[in-house]
């Protein structure tokens, strides 16, 4: 069995959800056992993601409804949120998807402190009761794609217009209303730090 030790951290910027998805796929196709691991940091335009299974609402505004073909139900990115995609060879790295799940939550929960905390059968991570970050993947032949978003500093208002997650009236919340102060791009940088760490572990 290769083993490939490095993983590449990429920061794209804002792109486009329909293209880094296209990306994902792509990339995900295309590796090898010897494709080190990747780590995309970015930033979408306002779009609502749909996962498989879930229904496809109408939010009633001019934001762009995309069905992906992430797990979970609906969510929303806009700027202000930081994502992470983790192009991450699960079968490589002798981790079971609910492992992975849950170092994913881990990475956020390491982030915010002892605030943040898991729910039940709601996979994602909340601070009092509001979703802060939510997640979603997808595993081809081992491989995983797709990955977090997590809150820091955005207008929340989209959220209002559907049901976060398939949750009727799930509140949701962002770094910047914990008082956190820095930036989207300092975040997610502490948060794939953080989350190199525990994949190298």
């Amino acid at each position: 069995m290769t083993v490939v030790e490095d993983i590449v951290v990429k920061r794209l910027g804002r792109v486009a959800y329909s293209s880094a998805w296209e990306a994902m796929r792509t990339f995900t196709r295309q590796r090898d056992e010897s494709t080190p691991d990747e780590l995309w940091l970015l930033e979408h335009p306002p779009v609502y993601t749909v996962g498989q299974g879930a229904s496809v609402p109408q939010p009633g505004n001019s934001i762009p409804v995309i069905r992906a073909d992430r797990g979970g139900d609906i969510t929303y990115h806009g700027p202000g949120q930081a994502v992470i995609y983790t192009l991450v060879d699960l079968a490589r790295r002798s981790i079971k998807v609910k492992r992975f799940v849950w170092l994913l939550e881990q990475a956020v929960i390491d982030l915010l402190g002892g605030r943040a905390e898991r729910k039940a059968g709601a996979p994602g991570v909340y601070v009092e009761g509001a979703k802060i970050a939510a997640l979603g993947i997808r595993v081809v032949r081992g491989r995983a794609y797709h990955g977090l978003a997590l809150n820091v500093d955005m207008d929340l208002s989209p959220f209002a217009a559907i049901d976060p997650c398939g949750y009727p009236g799930l509140r949701v919340t962002q770094m910047k209303d914990l008082g956190f102060t820095e930036s989207v791009d300092a975040a997610a940088s502490r948060l794939s730090q953080i989350l190199l760490e525990k994949l190298d572990a």
